[in-house]
């Protein structure tokens, strides 16, 4: 397709009018929409940042307002009931960081006020906040004589901008609980609600008494609600692929994944228009937000980061979060750093989930964010000296590279830490070290801290290494270990060069004492 005849990419439009009216590209999400608004009445869904939520509620409130040239074209357009027409009352606290209660509750009210303008609603509102978001719903109700529509962005942003501030968090949380809790009581005004975030907190500190909130986060019929499907990338932005490799794509970006196994997995939006804009493979959504806070909550708890690419949790550490029980996993998850890769149930109504990397951007991301705090000093120069070593495939120098990354291991960092808890530090160092280079590494057991196999491929070699902390595991050398294990046999096939390499360390000495290789 000539250039002149391509649509534009809607880079940060989040109004689905501009999008439909403007000639940019878009993703028809309405049959998930369609099923939405047809099967049940309150809804929560929550997805990382940057994944098209604003975009989900803004479409559906044009849908119930009866905006139907919008919809032309689209699969909803001759399923819908274009004559009904509701009152949608939209809020969203995704403007700014509110600093304590005062701040929120006037954020609120005026939110309240605008949504009274434009709905004409000519009655003076309650002073008590809950009694004027219920006074807003009954007169839009009364004036329009339709049930009404109530959509929510961001609905946690004021407590997760202040989450490292308990106090503040905790206040903030009563604030929003005072809103939220007039759902309840206005269920016979209401129409269809739909909350949107990125975290899920327990519905007894935020829904007090909204017991039929149907939490569709995890459901397999909305898994791609947001974000985009091979499908979608290869049919609707078919004219922005060429030039591009299509599996480095998918290698980069795929692979967020809600549900079971038999779910397709999605794109971050973000990234996929950012690359076919900027031609350039780069972490876009990961820049776009360094984690500071998440970083910080792993260092603290003395995370073990080879178990990130392979972490089993039970469903209900996944919806499990508040101001005062942040699970790592459920932060890790909710936020878009891991993502589920599969689902079992080992006995009736015990849901077990894997926890993983969702793609390359993410894993190489997290690791270089991770590396300092694990103590590693200049991990760009780090980085840059390890692709070398292992483009050039120099084992020796390999050998002298981590060598002197581990003398760099600043001794002061340890003081203050109970040994137990840091006990996969070095581990950790070696894993994360590789994983932020972006070459091919898979962790093969990450269950006992402390030791590490990890298989690298990458520029026509594979590499095994057996990584063992030699005061915390019973003698005996790493490299004999990995033939014992038999993990060289599924690459044989491969015709690739295999490197066993068994590395010894003492935490005593803080340093290789081991460094051994066979080559296959």
């Amino acid at each position: 397709m000539p250039a002149a005849h391509r649509r534009k990419l809607p880079i940060g439009i989040q109004t689905f009018s501009d999008i439909r009216e403007g000639g940019y590209y878009y993703v028809d999400k309405t049959p998930f929409i369609e099923k939405l608004a047809n099967q049940n009445k309150y809804y929560f869904l929550s997805r990382p940042r940057r994944f098209g939520k604003s975009l989900l509620l803004d479409t559906l409130g044009c849908l119930f307002e009866g905006r139907e040239a919008l919809f032309d074209g689209l699969y909803i357009h001759d399923k819908w009931d274009w004559q009904q027409r509701y009152p949608v009352v939209r809020l969203s606290f995704g403007n700014g960081v509110a600093t304590d209660r005062e701040d929120l509750d006037a954020n609120i009210r005026y939110q309240l006020q605008q949504q009274r303008a434009r709905l004409q609603i000519t009655s003076m509102p309650p002073e008590r906040i809950a009694d004027d978001f219920a006074s807003l719903i009954e007169h839009a109700h009364r004036v329009h004589g339709q049930r009404v529509v109530v959509l929510i962005d961001e609905y946690d942003k004021p407590i997760l901008d202040n989450i490292l501030d308990g106090d503040r968090a905790r206040e903030l949380r009563e604030g929003l609980k005072n809103l939220y809790s007039v759902l309840k009581d206005a269920d016979p005004h209401l129409h269809f609600v739909l909350l949107t975030g990125v975290s899920k907190f327990s519905k007894v500190s935020l829904f007090s008494g909204l017991n039929n909130l149907r939490d569709i986060t995890l459901s397999s019929d909305y898994a791609a609600i947001c974000g985009y499907t091979d499908h979608d990338v290869d049919t609707v932005f078919a004219p922005e692929l060429p030039g591009l490799d299509r599996d480095e794509i998918r290698r980069w970006y795929n692979g967020y994944r809600w549900g079971g196994q038999d779910v397709p997995s999605v794109y971050n939006p973000f990234d996929v228009l950012l690359l076919l804009e900027e031609r350039k493979f780069t972490p876009y959504w990961f820049e776009s937000a360094t984690p500071t806070f998440l970083v910080e909550l792993l260092k603290k708890r003395g995370v073990f980061t080879p178990a990130l690419s392979q972490l089993q949790t039970e469903a209900e550490l996944l919806g499990r979060f508040d101001v005062d029980h942040i699970a790592t996993e459920a932060l890790l998850f909710q936020t878009g750093y891991l993502t589920a890769h599969a689902v079992e149930e080992p006995m009736t109504g015990y849901w077990l989930y894997t926890l993983g990397y969702p793609n390359l951007e993410v894993e190489t991301s997290l690791n270089q964010a991770l590396l300092p705090v694990l103590g590693v000093q200049a991990p760009p120069r780090e980085r840059l000296t390890l692709f070398r070593t292992l483009q050039a495939h120099d084992l020796p120098g390999l050998e002298t590279h981590l060598k002197a990354l581990y003398a760099g291991l600043p001794h002061d960092w340890y003081r203050n830490n109970p040994i137990a808890q840091y006990e996969g530090h070095y581990a950790s160092v070696f894993y994360s070290h590789f994983a932020a280079l972006g070459v091919n590494v898979t962790v093969e057991d990450a269950s006992h801290h402390g030791k590490v196999d990890m298989s690298v491929d990458f520029n026509g070699h594979v590499y095994l290494f057996e990584f063992k902390v030699v005061e915390q595991l019973p003698k005996g050398k790493a490299l004999e270990q990995i033939k014992a294990k038999g993990y060289a046999d599924k690459y044989r096939a491969s015709g690739k060069p295999i490197h066993l390499v068994g590395v010894e360390f003492s935490s005593v000495q803080r340093q290789i004492v081991a460094f051994e290789v066979e080559t296959l």
